[in-house]
This record gives C-alpha cells, structure tokens and sequence, in this order.
C-alpha cells in the first residue's frame, strides 16, 4: 500500500493520521477549530509534535468546544503555560482564546465557521494529483487569500503555510500524492 512521504510505516501515529483523517473533508465547527488551533500550535515545528500532544490539547482546550475556549480567562490561560502536555508558548496559548472569539463573530455573521472556511474553496474540496511530494506547494494564492481574511478578522497565527496546512488537513484540498491509496478514498468522500 503505497502512501504520502510523510506517512512513513514505522511511525504508527503519523500513519493513523494519514490513513483516516488527513484530508477527509471535515465541516463540524468544533473539529474545524481544534485544527486551526493545532495547526498554529505547530508553526515552527513539526506536525508530529503536535499530533502526539492531541490528546493533552483537547484536555486543556476544554475539547476545542469554542465557547468555552472564548470564555477562558487569563488566570487558565497562565496555569496552561505550565502544562507538559502541551507547548507552552505564551503567544500560542493566548492565541486559541483570541481564535475562539473570532470564531464566534464568524459563526454570528456566517451561519458557522464550516460555512465560512469552506467559502474558500466555494464550498467543495480541491483535488490536485501531485506526483512527486516537491510538487507540493506549501502555500498558494488561495491560503494567501485566507490568510489575510482570517488576520483581518482576528485569527491569530493563520500565516499562508498555515492556512494550507489547515486546508490539506481538513479536506479542502485533496494534496494526497496520486500514487497515495488515501487519494482516490478522499476524492470520492467529497
């Protein structure tokens, strides 16, 4: 079974990752959110780190729920800094609170922030048929375009890579290499 790159056989989590979430089109608001959390969590390091500190996320981050992450107060947001399941960057920290408030404004206005991420990609994923994983761009105008809407808004670390990470992760683009089995099962969930 030939998989992306990344996906290696020996790394059991990384491979459970690719094999049933990365790139299923994804549109629970919550999930959509614990995702652009993660992925600003990663910003500077690697994907793996934060993957195998998901679980620990979801504790500390009352599982992404963004009402709750909106309500936060600093006194939690502090005692989280001292926490090892998590990074502990104080600007990634405050950053899920400010990203859950901006959330909600989006969901007020939107309808929900399914609604609103994936009015990016007018509603139905991206299918790119890499053939070599140097094909893969890590940003393109579209996260460009994103990016800015998002910081404009009042998103926190949604920088262009990472709103195209976001995008890959959560299925608004199909970036699984061609040759990848995970390719064809994503195209056909969309």
């Amino acid at each position: 079974m030939h998989r992306c790159h990344w996906a290696s056989a020996d790394d059991a989590l990384m491979c459970a990752y690719h094999d049933a979430e990365w790139g299923v089109p994804l549109h629970d608001d919550n999930a959509l959110f614990e995702f652009l959390c993660l992925e600003g969590a990663q910003a500077g390091l690697s994907w793996r780190t934060v993957l195998a500190k998901r679980d620990n996320y979801r504790k500390a981050f009352h599982g992404f729920d963004i009402a709750r992450v909106a309500a936060m107060k600093d006194r939690e947001l502090e005692k989280l800094l001292l926490d090892p399941g998590i990074i502990r960057n104080r600007l990634k920290v405050t950053a899920a609170r400010d990203n859950a408030i901006a959330a909600q404004k989006v969901i007020a206005e939107s309808g929900s922030l399914d609604a609103y991420l994936w009015s990016f990609v007018d509603g139905k994923p991206l299918r790119n048929r890499w053939k070599d994983k140097g094909e893969v761009p890590a940003s393109t105008p579209l996260s460009d375009r994103m990016s800015k809407e998002l910081k404009k808004r009042g998103f926190r670390f949604v920088g262009t890579t990472i709103c195209y990470s976001l995008m890959q992760a959560t299925g608004m683009i199909n970036d699984h290499l061609a040759s990848c089995f995970r390719h064809r099962e994503c195209a056909a969930l969309a």
